[in-house]
C-alpha cells in the first residue's frame, strides 16, 4: 500500500451526528434534481394538460434508465464504503474507474433501446396517438444525456462511499440552476433561444446533466480528493474488479429496473383513464420526489454506513445503527405528511391546472402521503440489506413484491376500472411487502458471514 493511501482514514462512527453528517448533504443533493423535475412540469403544465400528462410517461421511462445507473451507483458505493471501512483506500481508484467504464457501456445500451425499441412499445401500449409521437420525439433527445448522468452517478458513489457527501450539493445546485434557466429559455423561446415547446425540456435537462458532471469533476480535482484517493493514478483493466462490481450490481440493477418498469406499466394503465388522471399521477411522482429526498438520503446513508461498519468488524452495532437511521427518517417523513395534508392546495396549484385538477388530485394526494411514511422505514431496511453485500436478497424480494403489485394494479385499474386513488393504494402494498423480508433478513443476522 502506498504512503498516500495509508494517511487516509475513512472509518465511520455510528452516532446521530455521523448519520446526519452523511445524510443531510445527500438529501440536499437529491432535493435539487427533484426540483428540476418539478420545474419541468410547472413549465410544461403551462403549455397544456396534454403536455403535463405525457411528461409523466416520459419521466418514468427515463427514470427506468436513471435507476439502472443508480443500481450501479449503490453497488459501487457499498464496495467503496467497505474498502474505506477496511482502510484499504488504495483499491478505491480501481473500483471507481471500472464503475465508470461499466456505466458508459450501459448508457450505450439505453440509447439504442430508446431509439429503436421504445417507439414500438409506446405505439402498442398507449391510446393517444398525438401523445405517442410527442413522447417518442422527447425521449430520443432526452436519452442522449444518459452517459453524462451515469458518470455523474459514479462520482456520487465515490463521494458518498468516502464520506465526502457534503460536496454533492455543489454539483446538483449547478445542475438545477442550469435546468431552470434553460427550461425557461428553450420551452418558451426566451433569452434569444428558439421556442422548442415540449422538447425544450429535454435539451434543458441534458445541458443540466453535463454542467453537473463538470462541476463535480472540478470539485474532486481541486479539493484534494483526487490526490488523497490517488484518482489520477492509472488503473489497468481487471476482470476480477469488473466481475466484483457486476456481481454486486446486477441484482440491484434488476431490482430497480423491475420496480420502475412496473411503475411505467402503472402509468400506462393510468393513461387509459384519460389525460386528467395521467396529469394527476404525474404530480404525485413529483410529490414523492420532493418530499422523499430526506428518506432517500437516509437510505443511501444506511447503505454506506452499514457496509463501512461491517468492514470494521463492528457487527453488533449494525442493528442499533439501522434503528437510529430509521427513527430519523420516520420523524422527517411524519412532518412531511402533516405539511402535505394541511396545505394540499398550495402544492397542487403550482401546476396551474384549475379546480377540476385539484379536486381529482386531493384523494390521491392523501394516499400518497401515507405511502411516503411507509417508504420512510421500508427503504431503510432494504438499503441495509444492500450494505451487507447480499444484493440478491433484494432482487428476490423485489420480484415477489412486483408480482403482487402488478396483479393489484391490473385488477383495480384495468379489469375493474376503479378510480386512480384505489390504484395508488398499490404503493402501500409495495412498501409493506418490501419491508417484511428485508427486516427479517437483517434481524436474522445471516449477513454476518458474507464477504465482498
Amino acid at each position: 500500500m502506498s504512503s498516500g493511501a495509508t494517511t487516509v482514514n475513512l472509518q465511520l462512527e455510528t452516532g446521530n451526528r455521523q448519520i446526519l453528517k452523511i445524510a443531510l448533504p445527500i438529501a440536499a443533493a437529491l432535493f435539487v434534481p427533484q426540483l428540476n423535475f418539478i420545474t419541468n412540469n410547472i413549465f410544461l403544465g403551462r403549455l397544456g394538460q396534454a403536455e403535463l400528462a405525457i411528461a409523466g410517461i416520459t419521466g418514468v421511462y427515463y427514470l427506468i434508465f436513471a435507476v439502472i445507473g443508480n443500481g450501479l451507483n449503490n453497488a459501487l458505493q457499498a464496495l467503496i464504503a467497505r474498502r474505506a471501512g477496511e482502510n484499504r483506500t488504495d483499491e478505491i481508484n480501481g473500483l471507481f474507474r471500472h464503475g465508470v467504464r461499466l456505466s458508459l457501456f450501459f448508457s450505450i445500451g439505453g440509447i439504442l433501446i430508446t431509439w429503436f425499441l421504445a417507439p414500438i412499445i409506446l405505439r402498442w401500449s398507449l391510446h393517444d396517438s398525438k401523445g405517442i409521437d410527442m413522447a417518442i420525439q422527447f425521449l430520443r433527445i432526452r436519452i442522449l444525456g444518459l452517459p453524462f448522468l451515469y458518470v455523474y452517478q459514479m462520482r456520487n458513489a465515490l463521494l458518498v462511499g468516502t464520506n465526502n457527501s457534503k460536496y454533492l450539493v455543489i454539483g446538483t445546485a449547478t445542475e438545477t440552476f442550469v435546468n431552470i434557466i434553460m427550461d425557461y429559455a428553450l420551452i418558451y423561446g426566451k433569452l434569444g433561444f428558439p421556442a422548442l415547446g415540449f422538447n425544450g425540456a429535454s435539451y434543458a435537462s441534458i445541458l443540466a446533466e453535463i454542467s453537473g458532471l463538470v462541476i463535480v469533476f472540478l470539485v474532486i480535482r481541486y479539493n484534494g480528493i483526487a490526490d488523497r484517493l490517488q484518482l489520477l493514478r492509472k488503473a489497468g483493466k481487471s476482470k476480477d474488479t469488473t466481475r466484483l462490481i457486476l456481481v454486486q450490481a446486477y441484482p440491484i440493477i434488476l431490482q430497480y429496473a423491475i420496480s420502475i418498469i412496473s411503475w411505467e406499466y402503472f402509468y400506462i394503465l393510468i393513461e387509459h383513464h384519460g389525460s386528467l388522471a395521467l396529469a394527476v399521477s404525474n404530480t404525485m411522482r413529483n410529490l414523492f420526489g420532493f418530499f422523499g429526498c430526506f428518506t432517500w438520503g437516509f437510505a443511501a446513508t444506511t447503505n454506506t454506513m452499514v457496509s463501512n461498519v461491517i468492514g470494521q468488524n463492528r457487527h453488533a452495532e449494525v442493528i442499533p445503527l439501522i434503528n437510529r437511521i430509521m427513527k430519523l427518517s420516520l420523524q422527517v417523513a411524519f412532518i412531511s405528511l402533516i405539511l402535505i395534508n394541511i396545505f394540499p392546495e398550495l402544492f397542487l396549484s403550482i401546476y396551474a391546472q384549475g379546480p377540476e385538477f385539484i379536486e381529482a388530485a386531493l384523494p390521491v394526494l392523501r394516499i400518497v402521503s401515507i405511502a411516503m411514511l411507509l417508504m420512510s422505514f421500508g427503504t431503510i431496511w432494504v438499503n441495509a440489506v444492500t450494505g451487507t453485500g447480499n444484493s440478491k436478497m433484494n432482487l428476490y424480494t423485489e420480484i415477489a413484491t412486483i408480482i403482487v403489485y402488478l396483479l393489484y394494479v391490473y385488477i383495480t385499474l384495468e379489469h375493474l376500472n376503479l378510480s386512480i386513488a384505489i390504484g395508488w393504494l398499490s404503493e402501500w402494498l409495495y412498501w409493506i411487502t418490501m419491508f417484511v423480508p428485508s427486516y427479517w433478513y437483517m434481524r436474522s443476522m445471516r449477513w454476518r458471514k458474507l464477504k465482498i
